[in-house]
């Protein structure tokens, strides 16, 4: 008696296993360049975190690979953004980025933040490929050690360069906030030019203004000849 044949895929499914490989892929990206890079966009994703708090519709990580290729290879020795940002999707956590994955979305923003090894990429080969593949509205390049920003907006399917203000500050239409060099670290300002603090700077600013109350009872108290020891 023959035995039954065994089952076999069917050219559809090897078809689609080869085209679209499984969604759940691991990161593989290299450290950040120092201490200065990483803490610079670990502050980024605090902010953007706490100023979007009330937010379910975004996702906002660092240092992360996009997998784009369908075949799982990195076009042209492409590596993750140092720090991007997708609007209109899930807010969970994710291994890395794969588009074919998510409804095809890429980044809406991304910021690179530049060192001596990475800058000509980040300036060259990774602006082009932000530009002209994940067509990514806002691009912005930091560099932690001298304070370099630049930043671009896409139109007309290319990038333009962003005019500063001012204060020097870049506007993200995507984020609606500015971007710009506050006590030499890359921070996020609200449209009317305010900004956007951690909870824990808020504790301290509130700690600061109550000891120059203090301070401007006790110079009254002084003129009108009582000693504020005696009173706290």
């Amino acid at each position: 008696m023959s035995q039954p044949l065994a089952a076999t895929p069917s050219l559809q499914n090897v078809t689609e296993s080869i085209i679209f490989p499984p969604g759940d892929i691991y990161s593989d990206e290299p450290p950040l360049e120092s201490d200065l890079h990483r803490e610079q966009i670990d502050l980024l994703i605090r902010l953007l975190k706490w100023w979007w708090r009330d937010r379910q519709d975004f996702y906002a990580t660092d240092n992360l690979t996009i997998y784009f290729s369908h075949n799982q290879k990195k076009s042209e020795e492409f590596r993750g953004p140092d720090f991007f940002v997708v609007l209109d999707t899930e807010k969970k956590d994710r291994k890395s980025w794969v588009v074919w994955q998510e409804n095809g979305k890429y980044p809406n923003v991304i910021i690179e933040m530049l060192s001596d090894s990475t800058a000509s990429v980040d300036k060259g080969l990774k602006k082009q490929i932000y530009q002209n593949t994940f067509r990514t509205p806002d691009y912005f390049w930091f560099d932690p050690n001298n304070l370099e920003l630049q930043g671009f907006h896409i139109l007309d399917g290319q990038y333009q360069e962003l005019a500063p203000t001012e204060s020097g500050w870049l506007w993200s239409q995507q984020l609606n906030l500015y971007l710009g060099v506050e006590s030499g670290k890359l921070r996020f300002f609200t449209p009317d030019g305010h900004l956007v603090i951690l909870p824990e700077e808020e504790a301290n600013q509130q700690l600061e203004q109550e000891r120059q109350r203090a301070e401007k009872l006790a110079e009254r108290l002084r003129a009108a000849g009582i000693n504020p020891e005696q009173i706290f």
